[in-house]
């Protein structure tokens, strides 16, 4: 990153713990982001109250990852499907 670039600095609070973020992103990004982890940590603890903090952060990890490669296999699939219409236009 360069020096120049400008960088939003934040605090928030997730699963009761404060952390400092520092990104390109938009304030209110960052903070929704935020939440979207605080939230998931919430529902996974609400689900089994024996779970560790860092039971909790990797299973929510988990779980985001999983949310992101369901999404992006179904990104890459409307993908494929706009380009074989393109195509069908095309003959």
């Amino acid at each position: 990153m360069n020096q120049d670039d400008p960088k939003n600095k934040l605090n928030v609070v997730i699963y009761g713990q404060q952390f400092k973020i520092v990104g390109k992103a938009s304030s209110n990004y960052m903070r929704m982001v935020a939440g979207h982890v605080d939230d998931k940590m919430r529902q996974i603890a609400e689900s089994n109250s024996r779970l560790d903090t860092a039971k909790i952060a990797v299973l929510t990890a988990v779980n985001i990852a999983d949310e992101y490669f369901r999404l992006k296999q179904e990104y890459e699939e409307l993908l494929r499907l706009v380009e074989e219409e393109e195509q069908e236009k095309e003959k």
